[in-house]
């Protein structure tokens, strides 16, 4: 009997593993999820400033937790707004996940993200 992904807890999947290591390498340090939200908020702003405030950092995660939840169909992209960031509206209700729940599917989209865009 062989293991597939969905049997590996996800701190172990070996692709988890490889996102988490290319942006130890590409930063200097292993990132926590909340910057690995925040790179992916930017990639979809898709410009970098030299300084975000902190509402725009707590928006651009906003953005990368609606852009990944979007994978599985809970968000679309509503358009854009006046300054050019994304608007995101809910597709479908999200289930009643616990905390390590969303984590999971958080990190398992970032996989596919990273995928998808030839990130990793």
């Amino acid at each position: 009997m062989s293991l597939t992904h969905e049997d590996v807890p996800i701190d172990f999947d070996p692709r988890w593993i490889e996102v988490l290591r290319q942006m130890k390498e590409r930063f200097g340090k292993k990132p926590e999820l909340e910057a690995i939200l925040f790179l992916i908020g930017m990639n979809e702003l898709g410009r970098v400033e030299e300084k975000f405030t902190k509402e725009q950092k707590q928006d651009l995660m906003h953005v990368a937790v609606c852009r990944l939840l979007s994978q599985d169909g809970y968000y679309r992209l509503a358009g854009w707004d006046d300054e050019q960031w994304p608007l995101w509206e809910a597709a479908q209700a999200l289930p009643p996940w616990s905390a390590s729940e969303q984590e999971t599917v958080l990190k398992k989209n970032i996989i596919r993200y990273f995928e998808e865009n030839q990130l990793v």
